[in-house]
């Protein structure tokens, strides 16, 4: 069972290895194709459910559900646009840098990273309020 910050991770690395893939300016999969295609694979799975992860998180860190529930449907959706995105790329016979080019770029996919880099700041353990001072300097 993939955790949160596992799949959190595993979408980080998809996204920053595609932009180095998108980089490379190949117009067929090179020698990257099956480190691409695996990182892809590992986005899909850490995508499929991924709002159902988050809302048990939430659930199981005590805290007021209704306040997320608005935004963990929001990330429902991104992350099941984001899928749609990923395995039509996966089914693509060759998979060239600019097709990840324009991946990287879908609004979607932006808007799904994005959720997830709020939600999960928000999700982590929160610091010791006495370990600083309100100006932010250790104490």
């Amino acid at each position: 069972m993939l955790t949160v910050r596992d799949r959190c991770n595993a979408i980080e690395e998809c996204y920053e290895f595609m932009l180095g893939y998108a980089a490379k300016g190949v117009a067929a999969e090179s020698g990257l194709g099956g480190q691409l295609r695996h990182h892809l694979s590992l986005a899909v799975t850490a995508l499929t459910g991924i709002a159902g992860a988050y809302s048990d998180a939430v659930h199981h860190d005590g805290r007021d559900a209704s306040k997320y529930d608005a935004f963990i449907a929001l990330l429902d959706r991104d992350s099941k646009d984001s899928l749609a995105a990923f395995e039509m790329v996966l089914s693509l016979p060759s998979i060239s840098s600019q097709v990840i080019d324009n991946l990287n770029g879908l609004i979607h996919l932006r808007a799904m990273l994005t959720d997830l880099f709020l939600i999960d700041e928000i999700l982590r353990p929160q610091r010791v309020a006495s370990s600083t001072s309100p100006s932010g300097d250790a104490g």
